[in-house]
């Protein structure tokens, strides 16, 4: 055994990577706080679109048939319009022909601009009671009515009945809808129509004192005399005789421009406009009511000849005067409100934007994980019988000696067992440890272990702490044999699995061996986690990718090297933070081939807490990306050395990195599906995505000899641990985008993952 050992002096100046890893550190919580609002914002998106759409928050109660006793008479025998002056509960009927045509539920981006068009073609003015949410998502279409003269009132903003809410929820109704209208056409509204009201003598004692307080607040609240009922879908000509008033009584005639189907009502406008202009009757709008019974006057909207003024003039004066006096309960939205209005429609149109684009993004995603699955299983099963044929050889078997390469940085707790089950091996093999300036004496406890084994065929280097990639390129610069097998120094292998490892190599097209990493410590639920994960995901990836001839990854745990194909390639590279997938890469751009041998197992103790974990996969995601950038290129490479540019790159940014970043919208959509739409629907599609997966992961145990008893963690896996790798790998994404850097992170170990004997 030799030993190289770094000189000694005073204190060193900070090396070009520890300065890059200590400004990693500094950046590495904002990324994280980062990544979490990404999909806080997510969260917030879905939120305000549901909510828009009546499924956050929506109450269906409608209350009927409640006692009217504490209503006073004189409201229940009244007009239809109820105002509050002084305090005074009071009410305004509509003159003698005249109609204050009013239509509720709007605006809906069909079937409001066809009103609009009727009501201008015939110079009706009309009265709007709209819907907040529906102001908010269609802004133009209410400036368009208020811009053409028509008047507007509030629906509240989710159309609820509002005898069943809170003090704080009807604020909350009224006060949306007021920002909504300041962000779509600059203006607030003293009307109000509740939904589902009708006539004043409908009016009980639950919805009595909402007006009440509302009129406190200055609010008018608008009642119907006579209802269309088009929402029945009745027919056009019910709809025009519905609508029509008695005798030559005026009227507060309910219509709807939104709620469902109404091209009956489209139909019916114009015939009804021209049947009671030729009663003589002339339309106006709620203001133009009240403008009427204050002055006295017979104030219109419009005379039987089409003139919206009242007068006949037709003067630009005249015309803005009328126009204002039919939209007097308009106020002008300033300050606060009116920036907040804005800020609400633009908040909206965005939610009107992401959520539809991410409802596609859900479906290609679920897509391209089912093909995925299948895909997986169709190549596991062939390449699991290919392999396991009786027949099936490589060549002839390889016997010659193999260099095995041990990197170290502080594995006191793990070395002496890594060494222990090296010396079991029945293939023979050197093995050199490279000692990466540890500080806890793993090169003297490798020293004594393997003294005390009898390992005559161990070497112990020690050099000055350089990073894993640069022990790993000092350990093959050291190796006696052609052929190098590198593990990790927390690694054990079984008696077997060198010689299982190095036969593909009796293949000359063959550079590279991946083997088949097992978690150790599995007894824990973070363990059994990774368990599920390494089985499943890893190795079943691998026997697919084996297959297609485009293995992205050889595991840092159990790899073989032809030593030349190493050189060939430059070596490890630091230029990324996973050199093993580098590498890998870099080999198949070399025009070797990398091949995937399962029999060949390792047993790797894999982190023990969350912060741990995230540390060690953040790593993996980030180096990963890096590598992938690092070989684009390969995009363009022809013939075999090109095969991972066409088929590897594309396979392993779909699935390992643009997939797993959008998979989250499928836990986010079930999550808020199941609170907010069909809970029993979302729950069944909940259940028959984990059912494939269990069905994957079933035959993955079953391929690789596991007990199936794990799998019983995969439900809590799927709700859980997913999650914590959605964020992790956002949270590289983050890092790539914003061009940070990582050192090789020490995982803190525990040791206690022995032989291979003691594993269960």
């Amino acid at each position: 055994m030799t030993t190289t050992t770094p000189s000694r002096g005073r204190r060193r100046a900070p090396t070009r990577m520890e300065r890059a890893a200590g400004k990693a550190a500094a950046l590495q919580k904002p990324r994280v706080i980062l990544a979490l609002l990404l999909l806080l914002g997510l969260t917030s998106v879905m939120l305000l679109d549901g909510y828009l759409r009546a499924e956050v928050g929506g109450d269906e109660r409608v209350r009927d048939g409640a006692s009217s006793s504490k209503v006073p008479d004189k409201i229940l025998d009244g007009g239809p319009i109820v105002s509050f002056r002084g305090g005074q509960a009071t009410t305004t009927s509509v003159p003698a022909r005249t109609i204050a045509l009013t239509f509720d539920d709007g605006p809906n981006p069909t079937y409001t601009p066809q009103v609009l068009k009727i009501l201008e073609k015939y110079d009706v003015p009309a009265t709007f009671f709209v819907v907040g949410s529906m102001v908010s998502r269609y802004p133009g279409i209410v400036k368009d009515m208020i811009d053409q003269g028509n008047e507007v009132g509030i629906h509240t903003f989710t159309h609820v009945d509002l005898s069943y809410q809170s003090d704080a929820r009807i604020r909350r109704e009224m006060t949306q809808t007021q920002l909504a209208l300041a962000g779509a056409a600059g203006i607030t509204t003293t009307l109000f129509r509740a939904p589902y009201s009708s006539e004043t003598d409908a009016i009980d004692n639950y919805s009595w004192p909402v007006y009440e307080k509302l009129g406190e607040e200055g609010y008018t609240s608008v009642f119907v005399d006579t209802d269309s009922d088009d929402w029945k879908k009745p027919g056009v000509s019910k709809i025009v005789q519905w609508a029509t008033p008695s005798g030559t009584s005026g009227a507060s005639v309910l219509m709807h421009d939104a709620g469902g189907d109404r091209e009956q009502t489209i139909a019916a406008l114009p015939k009804y406009i021209e049947k009671m202009r030729a009663k003589g009757y002339t339309f106006t709008t709620i203001s133009g009511v009240v403008e009427a019974q204050n002055t006295g006057a017979r104030f219109l909207g419009g005379d039987q000849n089409g003139d919206r003024n009242g007068t006949q003039t037709g003067t630009e004066a005249g015309t803005q005067t009328g126009t204002r006096r039919l939209q007097a309960a308009h106020r002008e939205a300033t300050g606060t409100t009116l920036y907040e209005g804005k800020a609400l429609v633009a908040a909206v149109a965005v939610a009107e934007y992401t959520v539809p684009t991410l409802s596609v993004g859900l479906v290609i995603v679920g897509v391209a994980v089912m093909g995925r699955f299948g895909m997986m299983l169709v190549l596991a099963r062939r390449h699991h019988r290919q392999r396991n044929r009786r027949r099936f050889s490589w060549g002839p078997t390889v016997t010659r000696p193999v260099t095995v390469i041990v990197p170290a940085y502080n594995e006191k707790e793990c070395i002496a067992n890594t060494l222990e089950s090296l010396a079991r091996s029945t293939h023979p093999i050197e093995v050199i440890v490279v000692d990466d300036g540890s500080s806890d004496g793993t090169s003297e406890i490798a020293r004594e272990a393997a003294h005390r084994l009898g390992m005559t065929n161990v070497r112990v280097i020690r050099q000055e702490n350089a990073g894993k990639p640069a022990a790993l390129n000092n350990g093959v610069c050291s190796a006696s044999h052609d052929i190098v097998v590198m593990m990790d120094g927390d690694t054990v292998f079984e008696p077997d699995t060198v010689r299982q490892l190095v036969q593909p190599f009796a293949n000359e097209e063959v550079g590279a061996v991946a083997g088949n990493a097992k978690v150790g410590n599995r007894n824990t639920v973070i363990g059994a986690w990774q368990h599920i994960e390494y089985v499943m995901g890893f190795n079943l990836d691998r026997r697919m990718y084996d297959l297609l001839r485009c293995m992205p990854t050889i595991p840092g745990a159990i790899g073989a090297f032809r030593r030349e194909a190493v050189l060939q390639v430059g070596g490890m590279s630091e230029d990324t933070l996973a050199e093993d997938t580098d590498i890998t890469i870099a080999m198949h751009r070399a025009g070797w081939r990398v091949v995937y041998q399962e029999h060949a197992r390792a047993w790797t103790e894999a982190p023990g807490s969350l912060k741990q974990l995230w540390s060690q996969r953040y790593r993996w995601s980030y180096g990963t990306m890096q590598a992938l950038w690092k070989h684009r290129k390969s995009l363009t490479d022809k013939g075999p050395s090109g095969r991972f540019g066409r088929v590897g790159m594309p396979l392993v940014v779909i699935f390992q990195i643009v997939t797993p970043v959008f998979a989250p919208l499928i836990d986010v959509f079930t999550a808020y599906s199941m609170i907010f739409v069909d809970f029993r629907a979302a729950l069944y599609a909940w259940l028959a995505v984990l059912g494939i997966q269990l069905v994957c992961a079933a035959y993955a145990f079953r391929l690789d000899k596991e007990k199936y008893r794990y799998l019983l963690m995969m439900p809590l896996q799927q709700l859980a641990y997913r999650q914590m790798m959605y964020l992790v790998l956002i949270h590289s994404c983050i890092t790539a985008l914003t061009g940070g850097r990582l050192r090789w992170q020490k995982l803190k170990r525990t040791g206690e993952v022995g032989t291979p004997a003691g594993v269960g």
